[in-house]
């Protein structure tokens, strides 16, 4: 069976921004994360991880599939964290502490070393090069399932201009943000590398699903 790279539950506002300038320790999105991210915080699968209750339903399903066949992750270095430059602190482990969502090995892209360490079950890797070449390094931890593109903005429209994205499914919140970093001024601009479907949920969220035509 194919190995897919999939986008999967990455947030945006109605005008396409997911993350703000001003990324800092207080502020991993640079802007108020939960405008995004409402519709997965109310769902059963995520509530479920601390106390019974939740919603059921479209937003369940897509919280639930984050994992789904799920061998490696990538994501760029301001997701890993907000340090800038050369690292200047080893003890910084990521967002997440040991307790991470991932479970897989993580492949963070950064222009500066960093040895690979563990956290819980997910085993971080800092590595440089071209989108196409680090993809290969997951694909082969992967060992057959698919990669996880975990963002941001940049890494995703970046995997996007080199034509490597099988799926991606984009969460639109019913906010605005005017300013920050946009993954899309319209999502018909992907219109000609992929097909679209568009599925309102009642929380107010627009699930949008691409495929590769």
């Amino acid at each position: 069976m194919e190995q897919l790279l999939r986008v999967h539950n990455f947030c945006v506002s109605s005008d396409g921004v997911a993350a703000g300038p001003d990324q800092s320790m207080d502020s991993p999105f640079g802007l108020d994360q939960s405008k995004l991210m409402f519709w997965v915080m109310g769902t059963a699968s995520w509530v479920g991880r601390s106390e019974v209750g939740g919603t059921r339903g479209l937003d369940d399903y897509f919280t639930r599939e984050f994992s789904r066949n799920i061998g490696a992750e990538i994501m760029g270095r301001n997701k890993f964290g907000p340090q800038r430059g050369p690292w200047t602190d080893h003890e910084w482990r990521g967002w997440w502490g040991e307790d991470t969502p991932f479970h897989t090995p993580v492949y963070v892209m950064t222009h500066h070393e960093r040895p690979s360490f563990e956290a819980g079950d997910t085993t971080f890797h800092f590595v440089d090069g071209e989108p196409a070449d680090i993809l290969a390094q997951a694909k082969r931890a992967a060992d057959g399932r698919d990669v996880r593109l975990g963002g941001g903005v940049t890494t995703i429209r970046e995997f996007l201009d080199a034509d490597l994205v099988d799926t991606m499914h984009v969460a639109v919140s019913p906010v605005r943000f005017g300013s920050g970093l946009r993954l899309w001024d319209s999502p018909d601009e992907l219109r000609d590398r992929f097909d679209l479907d568009v599925v309102p949920s009642p929380s107010g969220v627009v699930h949008h699903l691409f495929w590769r035509k």
